[in-house]
Order: structure tokens, then C-alpha cells, then sequence
């Protein structure tokens, strides 16, 4: 008999001609088969349904038929028995907890995976699984394999694989593929459907060493008993429950949401919770082999594409997903009042229309369990920056942390304390970590990420010392979580590089660690920390600045104002702006784990050193000791990276227009959830008036529509008519006349104008368009 792989998928696909329906029909008719599974074997040897193995796929064609029946095509022979309800086969007894695992996976001793082909190993996964995991033991579908994580110290944990979810929006998005294409190639993506770690484990790395190590196998395995090579692995994670860090860890590519469907659910009642979908590649050519192209993302944008007065809003917070389009309606309206007076309250800003400050205070007070929260509010623009990135080779992903005092806000629920004042008493507020995309130009091309948190006070109850305290309940975990975002952009954007900018804050083991596992995206980070090297006890610092110069630079040192002690911030001296001359050093270092990383190896870096041989007097010689993956070859590479972390002062700058020019910690709402709703709104908001400010300096030819609207332009050609200057053809010329507006006097040895100028001239700028307006319809 001649018989041929037909893929599962297609075998409901080919009874269902009507010619094999026909066939079918009379089959029956003529009273041939004994029973269900004789007909099987006859529509088998009919149409050499067979799978890799070669034997006939019997259980897939009488689910086939089954569902032929259901529509109506014709009636099956009764089932010959009914069948039972199966349970799995387990242990009379718990599996025994292991004993004296270690706290790192490196010294796990006796670590593997055992492959599930006993008797014995079938009950021990069964029942350790059923007992353990939050889903049970099964069943799983289709073709499966298991696995147990083994090790001296006892069983640790388990796998178990099986066939992958039918369709999945988001997956088939990403993969590429048709509906046809789809049925023909899924039995070669496998689903991960289950992975534990025993609750009483508690050891660090394990899991994702663990995930690794199957990884490297199960295509091995699978094809051994199916003879069938897989070429992708899908998994779901729960972030209600679990972070999904090992999956980030072990080079998995998030790709989307599922919609909270069970594969047999049919009639949309989605039981299940909405998960994340990963996926990871076995064989690296798998769309070649399936004969598809990757699919086509969003187009790139340049960086002042669709800033326009008009449709910038529109641009930017358009399509939120926010449960009702009538509230992504709002979301849009309210922005575009908001940015027209940065600062001012909403009502001040609409003027007496109740309407629109009803509906945006509607918008900003829904519960705080609402879908309206600030990374749906956000999730438009984001969009937008990655489609701006597209067009970049390079961009600067740079973090920083500020906080929001709300101490006037007393009975505000769901601030945490951020420090204290000069009395003493606990100031009240939220921590915002953000990171800002900036080209190599110095232009932001928007906010990649914003964590507003309400910091919890450590408990008296707590008496763990700081080294025992996991770093995923540490503030400096957001440093890793940033990096992690722009690890999962890297994916989506193969042809920009990303690093990753960061201060002192930042220099602490476990993000240079985090990035040998993300080296897609390249660190820059300022030195904190003066680590001794080797076994002599000289320090890191010394030893850089005691080699030779390798190269001379001048770096521009800004005016700074003075400024007394306030609430949270320290008294500072004034400084006059200079340009600083500067030696240059730098060589490689080797960075050695902390004692609670032992099992961790050292990390090998770049080292990066200036210092201002001879500052004026009275002032501060400027220092910096930088941190930085990726090789650098010569003090040209050198200089680049210094070049690059002098433009971390651009977040600097948009937390200063956040709270300074839009004022976000004069906002009043009685709950932390609603002020971080209108603080969003507001990070775009500042970041656009950054846009403005510094296209004007670095791009002043482009057309002046590409910031202004046709209203605005015509205002300001009235202004520069009645002052004599040259009117607003370019963005140059345009940002120059709203910085006159807001007080700037252009004299011959003036900086270029700074972002308080230019919001102040926007706010009137805006004001005087509405009288423009006003006139004219009167």
C-alpha cells in the first residue's frame, strides 16, 4: 500500500470535498464498516493518511469524521463502548521533596533531564505535576514528551510538550503565515504546555539554565519518537502570576497577548486568563522553510513626521485601548487642550466647556481597576517611537529615575513615601523610572518606558540585611526591567542598535549580568563603584588613572544656577559654562561576581576615563569613569561612547519640562492610580515641547508645517510682521518667533533658547491662535 504524510490539519480539510463526503456516504450506506475505528482504516488507506512514522492516522481522521457527523454530511456506525473517564497514572504518595538544594543553579549537583519513557517515571511526573503545578498534570494533546528535572539533591522539577494551539492571532501575525500555510506546517511548532519548578525550591538562575537545557534537546528527542523535526516552540506565561524572566533570559521572542481561549473553546466564552505568547526558534530559517516571508511591520516615521498642531495628538494617543473607543476618543481631545497651555489646570485650559472637562476628569477618575492605565494610555505613542527607530541606525535608549512630590495631596490614596524635608517629616509622592529614545543627534524620538511607583516602606518586621534581599524587590530592578524592554525592541528592530545609557545608579552586578543574556543591546553606564582588581587590593579607579593618555578632548560644561537645600534635593553652587580639557584613557577590565553571585562568572568590559587635568580655579575638575560593552578599538571609539553619554542630560531635561513647564506635581486627584493617568498624558506632552525646542536648533531648514499648524503660522507671520523679522518659512525661523514670544531677546552672544522660553511662548503662541480663530468666525 502506498501511503504518504498528510499533516493533521488537512485531513478534515480533504474529507470534507464533497466528492469524499460522497464516497463516505456510500460506504456507509452500503452497511461495510463494522464499527467507528473499521471506517478510519478504510479513509486511511483511501487517501494514505499516514503521519511521519508511518503509521495511519486513525485517532486524527475519527475526530475528522466525528465533526463531519456534527454538520450533518452523514451518520456514524454507534460507538461500540462508551468510554471512560481516564485518570492519570500517579504515585499512592507524594514525591519526595528534595533535600539541601543550593541557592544558585551553578551548584546544583547532578543536574540533567531524564526523558518520561518508564512506568515509574510516567507516575512520579504525573503525580508530581497534578500535585504542583497550577494546571495539573494534563492531559495534554497530541504529540507529547515529558521530562523530569533531576539532580542529587532529588526531583526538581518537570516538562511537558505537546501539539500547539491551533491558531493564535498574534502568533500567526508574527510567523507570517496564511490559513493554508498554517494547516500544512503546524505540526512542526510544539507547545511547551507544561514547565515547574517545585514550590520548594528556591535557587537561583535555575529555571532558565533548566529551559536551556531542554531546549537544546527536545527538537532531538521529538524527532526521534515522531520522526518529525520541530522548527518552533511556543509557550504562554501568566504575568499575573509569573514575571516571565526566564523566557526573556533564554532568548525567547515575545510576540503578543492570547485572548484568554482554550483550544476547545468554540463558542468564545473565554475561560481562561489572557497570557503572554513566546516563542523561540529550533531551526533559524524556519519562514524559508515554510515558504513565507516575515511579515511586514508599521512603516518608519522621521523624527518630526506627524508632529503637526493639528494631528499630533491624533499621532500619538489615537487607537489607545482603553475598554471604550468614546474614552480613546476623549484621551485624544484632551491631549491636544492640554498641550495648547502645558501647566494649566484643564478647566482653565477649555475656557468654560463643561462638556470637554467633564469628560476629561470621566477619563482621568475610573476606578482604579479600569482598563484606563498609564501603559494603555501610553501604548500609541511607544508605537510610534519603535516606528521612529526603524528609521535610525542608532539609538541611545536612556534611563533615569526622578520623583513626583505630592506632599500637598493628604488625603491622595496610594502614594508611597519618596523622603523627606527639611523638618524631617516624610514627604509623599510617586518613583518614575523612565527611558527616553534619543538619536546620536541629540533629538528624542519619545518615551520607551514609564514605571510610576508608590515606594513601599521596608517593614521593622524586615531585619533582612540589604544582600538578602532578592533584587527583583530592590528599586534597582527597574534598571533591569528597562533593559529588558530594550532587549524585546531589539528583536523588532534588527537594523538599529541599541544601548542602553544609564548613571551611577545603574553600576551593580547584576545589569551587566542581565545583558550577557540580552547582547543585543550594549551598556554604557557610569562607575559608582571603585572595585578592587586582582589580588594586590589597588583599586579600578587608580589603575585607570595611572595608565597613559591615550587622547586629548574638550567637552562643554553648561551653566549651572545655583540652588538652595530643598525637599529631596541637595544644595548646589552655581557654574559658569566652560569647555573643559580632558585626557583620555581606556582599556578593558575584568568585572569579578559579588559573594552572592559566586556562581556567576566575571564580566569583561570597557573602561572609559576622562579627567580635566586643569580645571579654572575654584571650580570641580571634571572626572567620569564609564562602563561599556561592545569592543572598542581606538580613542575615536572612545570619544563616540563619551559623546553618547553626555547626551544622558536629555532626560534630565524632559523631567525638568515634566514638572516645571506642565507642572504634573500640581495635580490634584484623590488617588495615585488617577495621577499617573494624567502624568501620562503629560510625558508626551513634555517630550514634544523637547521635539520643538531642539528641532529648531538642529534641524531649523525643515518646513515649518512640520511642527505648526496652518493657524499657528499665520499668527506668527502677523507677530514677525509687526516686529520686523523675518517670518516663519522654516522650523528654524518659526521656533524662533515662539521663543520671542516667551521672552527670548536674541541678542548676538545669546545661547540658543532653552525648553522654559519655548513652553512659555507656545502657551501664549496657543492663546493668540484661539483669538486668531475667534476674530475670524466673528
Amino acid at each position: 500500500m502506498d501511503l504518504q504524510v498528510r499533516p493533521q490539519n488537512l485531513i478534515k480539510d480533504t474529507l470534507g470535498r464533497p466528492e469524499n463526503l460522497e464516497q463516505v456516504r456510500q460506504f456507509l450506506n452500503e452497511g461495510n464498516p463494522p464499527n467507528r475505528t473499521a471506517l478510519a482504516v478504510q479513509v486511511c488507506d483511501w487517501h494514505r493518511f499516514v503521519d511521519h512514522r508511518g503509521q495511519r492516522q486513525i485517532s486524527t481522521c475519527l475526530k475528522a469524521l466525528r465533526d463531519l457527523e456534527e454538520h450533518g454530511h452523514f451518520t456514524l456506525p454507534r460507538p461500540s463502548f462508551q468510554q471512560a473517564q481516564s485518570s492519570p497514572r500517579r504515585l499512592p504518595e507524594p514525591v519526595p521533596e528534595p533535600r539541601d538544594v543550593p541557592e544558585a543553579a551553578g551548584e546544583v549537583r547532578g543536574l540533567g533531564l531524564v526523558l518520561v519513557e518508564t512506568e515509574d517515571q510516567v507516575r512520579i511526573w504525573n503525580e508530581m505535576l497534578f500535585r504542583e503545578h497550577p494546571q495539573g498534570a494534563g492531559p495534554l494533546v497530541g504529540r507529547q514528551l515529558r521530562y523530569l528535572i533531576a539532580s542529587e539533591h532529588g526531583w526538581l522539577g518537570g516538562f511537558g510538550f505537546a501539539s500547539a494551539a491551533l491558531a493564535l492571532s498574534d502568533r500567526d501575525t508574527w510567523i507570517g503565515w496564511d490559513d493554508a500555510t498554517r494547516k500544512r506546517h503546524l505540526d512542526r511548532v510544539i507547545g511547551m504546555s507544561r514547565f515547574l519548578i517545585r514550590p520548594t525550591v528556591h535557587c537561583r538562575n535555575l529555571a532558565s539554565l533548566v529551559l536551556g537545557m531542554v531546549l537544546r534537546r527536545v527538537g532531538r528527542d521529538f524527532d526521534a519518537r515522531y520522526h518529525l523535526d520541530p522548527w518552533l516552540v511556543e509557550s504562554f506565561n501568566d504575568t499575573e502570576a509569573f514575571e516571565g524572566t526566564c523566557y526573556q533570559a533564554s532568548n525567547w521572542v515575545k510576540v503578543g497577548l492570547t485572548q484568554g481561549r482554550g483550544r476547545q473553546d468554540r463558542q468564545w466564552h473565554c475561560p481562561t486568563s489572557v497570557k503572554d505568547i513566546y516563542v523561540y526558534p529550533l531551526r533559524p530559517d524556519f519562514r524559508e522553510a515554510m515558504g513565507v516571508e516575515p511579515p511586514m511591520g508599521p512603516p518608519s516615521l522621521g523624527v518630526a513626521e506627524g508632529l503637526d498642531g493639528d494631528e499630533w495628538a491624533q499621532n500619538e494617543f489615537g487607537g489607545a485601548c482603553l475598554g471604550d473607543q468614546r474614552l480613546s476618543k476623549r484621551l485624544v481631545e484632551s491631549a491636544r487642550a492640554m498641550a495648547q497651555q502645558p501647566g494649566a489646570s484643564f478647566s482653565s485650559v477649555e475656557k468654560g466647556n463643561w462638556p470637554a472637562v467633564k469628560g476629561y476628569y470621566r477619563l482621568i477618575d475610573h476606578p482604579d481597576d479600569a482598563e484606563v492605565t498609564p501603559e494603555a494610555i501610553l501604548a500609541p505613542h511607544q508605537q510610534r517611537v519603535v516606528q521612529r527607530m526603524m528609521a535610525q541606525p542608532l539609538v541611545l535608549c536612556i534611563q533615569d529615575g526622578s520623583d513626583l512630590n505630592f506632599s500637598g495631596l493628604d488625603a491622595c490614596e496610594g502614594l508611597g513615601r519618596i523622603g523627606t524635608n527639611q523638618t524631617g517629616a516624610g514627604s509623599q509622592g510617586l518613583h518614575m523610572h523612565s527611558m527616553l529614545a534619543v538619536t546620536p543627534d541629540g533629538l528624542p524620538l519619545g518615551v520607551l518606558d514609564a514605571r510610576l511607583q508608590a515606594p513601599e516602606t521596608k517593614s521593622p518586621e524586615d531585619t533582612r540585611p540589604a544582600s538578602a534581599i532578592p533584587i527583583e524587590e530592590k528599586k534597582t530592578f527597574n534598571w533591569i526591567l528597562g533593559l529588558r524592554k530594550c532587549a524585546d525592541l531589539a528583536a523588532e528592530l534588527p537594523d538599529t542598535h541599541l544601548v542602553s545609557v544609564m548613571d551611577r545608579e545603574a553600576d551593580f552586578f547584576e545589569l551587566f549580568d542581565e545583558q550577557r543574556n540580552n547582547p543585543r543591546v550594549d551598556l554604557l553606564v557610569r562607575a559608582k563603584h571603585d572595585r578592587t582588581l586582582g589580588g594586590d587590593g589597588q583599586g579600578l579607579f587608580e589603575v585607570v588613572r595611572q595608565s597613559p593618555a591615550q587622547g586629548r578632548l574638550q567637552i562643554p560644561v553648561p551653566r549651572q544656577s545655583a540652588r538652595p537645600k530643598k525637599s529631596g534635593q541637595k544644595a548646589r553652587e552655581a557654574r559658569p559654562q566652560r569647555l573643559a580639557e580632558v585626557s583620555l584613557r581606556f582599556r578593558q577590565v575584568t568585572l569579578q561576581p559579588p559573594d552572592r553571585m559566586k556562581d556567576r562568572g566575571p564580566i569583561t568590559l570597557w573602561m572609559i576615563h576622562v579627567r580635566e587635568e586643569l580645571p579654572p580655579e575654584g571650580a570641580k575638575p571634571l572626572e567620569w569613569f564609564l562602563l561599556a560593552t561592545g569592543e572598542i578599538g581606538s580613542a575615536d571609539d572612545a570619544a563616540e561612547r563619551l559623546r553618547w553619554y553626555a547626551l544622558r542630560w536629555r532626560i534630565e531635561d524632559w523631567h525638568r519640562v515634566l514638572k516645571t513647564g506642565c507642572r504634573v506635581e500640581r495635580l490634584g486627584f484623590e488617588t495615585g492610580e488617577r495621577l499617573k493617568r494624567a502624568v501620562a498624558i503629560n510625558l508626551v506632552i513634555a517630550w514634544r515641547i523637547m521635539v520643538m525646542t531642539l528641532l529648531g536648533r538642529e534641524s531649523p531648514e525643515l518646513p515649518a508645517e512640520v511642527l505648526f499648524s496652518d493657524l499657528d503660522i499665520r499668527v506668527l507671520k502677523a507677530f514677525a510682521r509687526q516686529r520686523k523679522l523675518e517670518g516663519p518659512s522654516t522650523v528654524g525661523l518659526a521656533v524662533g518667533l515662539v521663543a520671542r514670544l516667551g521672552g527670548y531677546l536674541a541678542r548676538g552672544n545669546d545661547p540658543p533658547p532653552g525648553h522654559e522660553v519655548m513652553w512659555r511662548g507656545f502657551t501664549l503662541l496657543q492663546g493668540m491662535s484661539l483669538g486668531f480663530a475667534l476674530n475670524e468666525d466673528g
